[in-house]
């Protein structure tokens, strides 16, 4: 009997209306674990190279992991990968809520979708048993209006949906795919590759709940969940982190001059205080109003303590700020903030809240809204090319209008705009490309490279595009930051030396290695990045070892676990190299190379070469070609997937 997992990977073909169940051995699962890298095996050894992300001969995959389920904090986790539209790279995203446990919960441990169907349709997994069913009469519908009808058609109040919105059904080039009309699968578009397959949605249902899956050492297991709650106070990041969600960050990251300002120019917004956190907490979210401040706006995924989820309850200029659809994160009050320049909170969370309602990426969409104002500021962009819109930093108005326009195709410049900022900038001409702010074609996130140097490294050789949840970040492993707590851990997978402040020094770019590994171990396995972590989060490497050992009963070490992560990173960099995406694509957009201005960055910028000496440093460190960034068929056989380079045909 397998422990804490299903040993059932369903296949479904779209085209033929078919389906299959493969059953792996436990090798298998202890080789991939789950997560991204259980998708990449079936990508890389069925999809062929450079198929479009639209053609029917892009895989999706759906991925749980050995840890999905468990009752304890932050492992309600499910990872998609395909070809994304958006990078033409491989693409990878996380969800979390409870759709990745209930999805463990009927029966299954990942889902392979292959094929279009010709028709819109869903699928619908009960207790192990698949049916495909028409969708048409949920095409067009909204996030929320799905759910309802979903789980009234279906009788079942407790059914669980990941579906692509109607921005993914007009192959949104960043569209998401959500669940519980407020969870996303955000980045890298693979939204809109369900849309491309008129897949609009997985129902998922497991009626025995937990009790379905068998855990090695169930005792063990209940520990750690108890003593979550218990460490938790200790820890003021994570306390932070509970009340007040991601965007209580908001005011560290302007003091320490990196909360990303007129589509990257500045590090520094004059109206922060408007946007952050607190406001937030005080003001928009459910509750506030009433003055309940224990309770106030905060959601949970499955079986977490944590519960920083936010959910907000407002409204703007009219229009209803519904808590069906969460409230905004970090990332969000900054892509439509301050990389706006709108300070206008309630504008930035009715923008969160369409995203969700149609389906797409926040940071993708907002900082695209950000490149066409600042395109219309350099007057690259005219009256004429906006429709009369005044495209301007701070015009909330306009930032809404926009982002409607580009959710629904419905103008000239939400058609270009829809294809991302990369693509549009190359339409548009004139100087265009020079004000994107993009990786590998996908918009940056709000932590500049400029502020964290070795997330700037890690942004360039990021294989699905610039990232910030995919190594920790800088200030964890720099003097005069670092705590007790952080060094504890971080010494348990090597990292002894913090670093000088805006350093890219050797023992950085190992630090930026060594976490990425560690988070790629995360993604393999399910985990939470904000409750699984290696420095500042609610449990430590040690504990992740310790719930991989009572799950599954193997003999699990933390080099295992460091080799899991380096494994998903070479097989997510092959499929790249397949495609002929390399060294020459990993490239920092030109604004990190001009200076900042205003606050704790003003004047500051990234140069070419320490980057390109700390991708030497980095490539040689990950025992890849340092010329191409390939990794090498001696990396892929000690990592024990060789067939990776008969693959690739390297």
């Amino acid at each position: 009997m397998p422990f804490g997992y299903n040993g059932k990977i369903l296949h479904v073909n779209l085209t033929k209306r078919v389906h299959e169940v493969d059953t792996p051995s436990e090798a298998f699962y202890r080789m991939y674990g789950g997560g991204s890298a259980l998708g990449m095996y079936h990508i890389l050894n069925d999809m062929p190279a450079h198929v479009d992300a639209f053609s029917p001969e892009n895989i999706l995959t759906f991925s749980l992991s050995v840890l999905t389920g468990a009752p304890v904090s932050g492992q309600s986790r499910m990872m998609a990968n395909a070809k994304s539209p958006l990078t033409d790279a491989i693409g990878d995203s996380q969800c979390g809520g409870y759709f990745p446990a209930e999805m463990k919960f009927a029966g299954y441990d990942a889902i392979i979708f292959r094929g279009r169907a010709p028709y819109p349709m869903y699928l619908y997994i009960r207790d192990g048993n698949v049916e495909l069913r028409d969708a048409r009469h949920l095409w067009g519908k909204t996030t929320h209006e799905v759910e309802e009808i979903l789980k009234r058609e279906l009788g079942d109040k407790d059914i669980e949906i990941a579906q692509c919105g109607p921005a993914g059904e007009k192959l949104v080039r960043f569209a998401a795919i959500i669940n519980m009309a407020s969870r996303a699968n955000g980045r890298t578009g693979l939204g809109a590759v369900m849309g491309s397959k008129n897949l609009k949605a997985v129902v998922v249902r497991g009626t025995k709940g937990a009790k379905s899956i068998q855990w090695a050492d169930p005792k063990a297991i209940i520990e750690l969940t108890k003593m979550g709650p218990k460490i938790m106070p200790d820890n003021p990041d994570m306390v932070s982190l509970a009340k007040y969600g991601t965007a209580g960050v908001v005011s560290y990251q302007n003091t320490i001059g990196s909360l990303p300002t007129y589509n990257y120019d500045s590090g520094d917004f004059h109206g922060w205080e408007k946007i952050s956190g607190e406001t937030l907490y005080d003001t928009v979210l459910k509750g506030a109003k009433d003055g309940r401040q224990n309770t106030v706006g905060r959601d949970s995924c499955y079986s977490c303590s944590v519960r920083c989820k936010r959910v907000a309850d407002s409204e703007w200029k009219g229009s209803a700020i519904s808590p069906h659809y969460g409230g905004p994160e970090y990332e969000t009050l900054s892509t439509f903030g301050s990389y706006c320049g709108v300070d206008d909170l309630q504008a930035v969370s009715l923008a969160s809240q369409m995203c969700n309602e149609y389906g797409v990426d926040t940071i993708s969409a907002g900082a695209t809204i950000a490149f066409a104002m600042d395109c219309y500021e350099h007057e690259v962009l005219s009256n004429e090319d906006t429709g009369g819109i005044e495209l301007r930093y701070g015009n909330a108005d306009a930032m809404i209008q926009v982002l409607r326009d580009m959710l629904t195709r419905a103008t000239p410049l939400g058609e270009m705009l829809a294809e991302g900022s990369a693509r549009a900038a190359q339409k548009i001409g004139k100087g265009a490309e020079d004000l994107v702010v993009t990786v590998k074609k996908q918009e940056l996130p709000a932590h500049m490279p400029q502020a964290k140097r070795s997330l700037g490294l890690i942004y360039a050789v990021n294989p699905f595009g610039a990232d910030h949840q995919s190594s920790e970040h800088d200030p964890m492993y720099e003097e005069g930051n670092t705590s007790d707590l952080y060094m504890e851990r971080l010494n348990q997978i090597g990292l002894y030396e913090p670093q000088p402040q805006r350093s890219l020094t050797n023992e950085k770019v190992r630090f930026a290695l060594k976490t990425q590994q560690f988070y790629s171990g995360l993604d393999t396995f399910g985990l939470c990045q904000f409750v699984f972590g290696p420095a500042w989060t609610l449990y430590g490497p040690s504990h992740v070892v310790d719930l991989i050992q009572a799950a599954t009963g193997w003999n699990y070490s933390l080099y295992e676990y460091m080799q899991a992560g380096e494994r998903r990173l070479n097989m997510l960099r092959a499929f790249n190299a397949r495609e002929g995406i390399d060294r020459k694509d990993d490239t920092l957009p030109k604004k990190m190379f001009k200076e900042l201005q205003g606050g704790a960055t003003d004047g500051v910028k990234l140069s070419h070469e320490e980057m390109e000496r700390a991708k030497d440093v980095y490539f040689a460190m990950s025992g890849w070609d340092v010329k191409t960034g390939i990794p090498t068929r001696a990396k892929l056989e000690e990592l024990g997937i060789g067939w990776v380079a008969d693959a690739m045909d390297v």
